[in-house]
């Protein structure tokens, strides 16, 4: 049965992947790309693309950090439901939204691209990170207290390697969120693959469109990839061996 079930997945996998070439094909995309000065283009935007998601990520990715390992120590817990609501309003607001606020007092450009992609990512990791630590056993870090471990060795080698998982499942959401968002950055003259997407919307060109669309949804899918390997190679063996075992 489950062989049966593998072979059917495969077989709507194979169809789905020669119909999408197909239109892809009918689309023009690939008679678009194989223009030199096209091809140069779309990796240029690639670039750019890029260049938003890693500086707006890794900035989103410490505030968030930063957020929640603070707001899980006892003095400030009792805070943490405020500080979570206040985060929480980047994403409440919509994304083209806070672009459009990051642009009023920044300005066009690169800057306020990444200044609104930040702000749109920092409540998953933020999220994350507080419910990954407050979800360490009490008895695991009364042990580590009993053995002597300071507060400090305590947050680091205890507390945040037991949430790693939760805390990289917070930061995946995130890189996909910024990645999808970053091609709205083309309305505030930032560039990026939004550049493709939406001059082919004005113009009505598939071909165009799908030259934004295509490596925006493989980026995703490539972060996705790396997050995962990521997870595979800092989350501590024994936690990924009780994964297996439940």
């Amino acid at each position: 049965m489950h062989l049966l079930t593998f072979k059917a997945y495969r077989f709507t996998l194979l169809v789905i992947l020669v119909a999408a070439g197909v239109f892809i094909e009918r689309a023009g995309f690939i008679k678009y790309l194989s223009d030199p000065f096209e091809m140069r283009f779309t990796i240029n935007l690639i670039l750019q693309h890029i260049n938003m998601v890693i500086v707006s990520i890794s900035a989103a990715a410490f505030i968030g950090l930063t957020i929640g390992i603070i707001f899980t120590r006892p003095k400030f817990k009792k805070y943490s439901g405020v500080v979570m609501y206040i985060v929480g309003l980047g994403q409440t607001v919509p994304s083209l939204a806070v672009i459009a606020i990051s642009m009023s007092f920044i300005g066009i450009g690169f800057k306020a691209a990444v200044f609104a992609l930040c702000i749109y990512s920092v409540l998953p990791i933020a999220r994350n990170t507080l419910a990954g630590i407050s979800s360490v056993q009490s008895w695991i870090i009364d042990a580590a207290r009993g053995i002597g471990m300071s507060e400090c060795r305590i947050l680091f080698q205890i507390e945040i390697p037991n949430a790693m998982k939760v805390i990289l499942t917070g930061f995946r959401i995130a890189l996909i969120i910024n990645i999808g968002t970053a091609s709205l950055a083309f309305l505030i003259g930032a560039g990026g693959l939004g550049d493709h997407i939406f001059t082919g919307i004005s113009l009505m060109r598939m071909d165009k469109i799908l030259a934004g669309a295509i490596p925006t949804t493989l980026l995703a899918l490539f972060a996705d990839y790396l997050c995962g390997l990521l997870g595979f190679l800092i989350i501590p063996k024994g936690l990924r061996l009780d994964e297996k075992a439940v």
